[in-house]
């Protein structure tokens, strides 16, 4: 067979590893190529070269590459045909998936739920940089947790009636588990056909039971809306199916459990997913912390401008009206926002903001007019009586002042979903309030008319 060298380019094939750039070279004979590691198994040529490696990658190990995919050569028309094809100078290659078929779909052995021996991590694990803090976005009530020796109050677990026993969320680095008391303080987790066990971890706890998750049916390496991964742009989502908790890998189109030392692996599957559909939304029970306020007096700004210009022989007495309608914003920060198109409200007392400080309002229930925030709109007007000289233009100014208050408060959330169902939670925030003050007629000084006729 005539030695034949080439490059395909794909993307990262798996969330450990992250390079921004994976090459395999394909080849026969021919090894002259800057190559990370190269062997042989069964007739396949197993040869990846990393170029260009992400600050975070790992370089693969053997068994992970001769896990992940193989490259296999044959001419045209010898051995077996495969849906994932493409064709190398005048050979034929197939990307061939090395799942262990063995663990597919296997029913796993019901034995003791205690502990297990095994390895604690696999060795490429060891020096590999620890994942950023991983955020839910506005689910801020969502979070991975790091162990502490306890279980937090509001980790998230199923009853796993397969074992009979509770298990929880947990993961390490990225790759998604379960822990259960009984089996130590463990999270055990699947990774390259063993299950492993991490002494160091993360439970994943939603505080109040606040944000609304299910578990939605999937197969096949496909996930439903919103659904909950173990790292920020890692392929890795929490999944589950009848015998326990795992980690759903979609580019290899599988769930995995670990169990017993074994990663078993399965086509159908139920993935843990945030529901985002429509909600009402209200704030109750506020306080504020009305010795922490913060206010800022904005320098005096012109809100509208008017004039009298008196192109007669004599003295023009005249009244000026001014009126300006302005819009203020009152916003109760919350430190999430709001979906569009979600009623939400609020029962509390309203701050008022004068120049002289804060008061408070009698407790009211409004509705925002968009997220958290409501606008009002205030209308300001000033009249003011002039005496124009003949020949001559006067000014008047309405003058006003903004100011600004910062007002940190605790209080009470609920949301109500589209099942009937309501949670509440407990949030601290600060209020951001605006108002205009100090409204004033300003008169500005008379000015002869240009060009004006002169009196007799």
């Amino acid at each position: 067979m005539t030695s034949t060298l080439s490059c395909l380019r794909f993307w990262p094939i798996t969330p450990i590893l992250t390079p921004s750039s994976l090459t395999y070279v394909l080849t026969t004979s021919a090894y002259k190529t800057k190559t990370n590691h190269m062997f042989k198994s069964k007739g396949l040529i197993y040869l990846t070269s990393i170029m260009q490696p992400h600050p975070e990658s790992l370089v693969p190990t053997h068994s992970e590459i001769k896990r992940w995919f193989s490259i296999y050569f044959k001419s045209p028309g010898e051995g077996q045909e495969d849906k994932k094809q493409f064709s190398v100078g005048k050979h034929k290659s197939t990307l061939v998936s090395l799942l262990n078929p063995v663990l597919e779909g296997k029913v796993p052995p019901l034995s003791s739920n205690g502990p297990i021996q095994g390895p604690k991590n696999p060795p490429e694990f060891e020096d590999q940089q620890k994942p950023a803090p991983f955020m839910f976005g506005d689910n801020v009530n969502l979070q991975w947790l790091s162990w502490n020796g306890s279980l937090p109050t509001a980790a998230m677990g199923i009853y796993n009636g397969y074992t009979e026993r509770t298990d929880y969320i947990c993961k390490y680095n990225c790759e998604a588990g379960f822990y259960t008391p009984s089996k130590g303080p463990y999270c055990q987790y699947p990774y390259g056909e063993r299950e492993y066990k991490a002494s160091e971890f993360e439970i994943l706890a939603n505080r109040d039971n606040f944000e609304f998750v299910e578990w939605k049916e999937d197969s096949y390496g496909s996930l439903p809306k919103h659904s909950v991964r173990t790292c920020s742009g890692v392929g890795i989502y929490v999944g589950k199916n009848k015998y326990g908790l795992g980690k759903v890998v979609p580019q290899f189109e599988a769930f995995f459990l670990p169990w017993e030392g074994d990663e078993y692996w399965y086509k159908s599957y139920q993935v843990l997913a945030i529901n985002r559909d429509a909600y009402t939304q209200h704030i109750s029970h506020v306080k504020y912390g009305i010795d922490e306020v913060e206010m800022f007096h904005y320098p005096p700004e012109t809100m509208r401008l008017s004039g009298v210009t008196n192109n007669e022989c004599q003295t023009v007495v005249k009244t000026v009206t001014i009126s300006k309608t302005s819009e203020v914003e009152s916003t109760w920060n919350i430190g999430r926002t709001t979906m569009l198109g979600i009623t939400a409200g609020i029962t509390a007392k309203i701050p008022l903001i004068g120049s002289a400080g804060v008061e408070f309002s009698g407790e009211k229930t409004l509705q925002f007019n968009r997220g958290t925030t409501m606008v009002e709109a205030l209308s300001h007007s000033v009249s003011v009586e002039l005496k124009v000289p003949p020949n001559h233009s006067c000014s008047v100014r309405m003058e006003g002042r903004k100011i600004t208050a910062d007002i940190p408060f605790t209080a009470r959330l609920s949301r109500t979903y589209r099942n009937g169902e309501t949670q509440w939670t407990s949030i601290s925030g600060v209020y951001d309030g605006i108002q205009i003050g100090e409204i004033r007629a300003v008169v500005d000084r008379c000015e002869p008319v240009v060009d004006s006729k002169p009196c007799p």
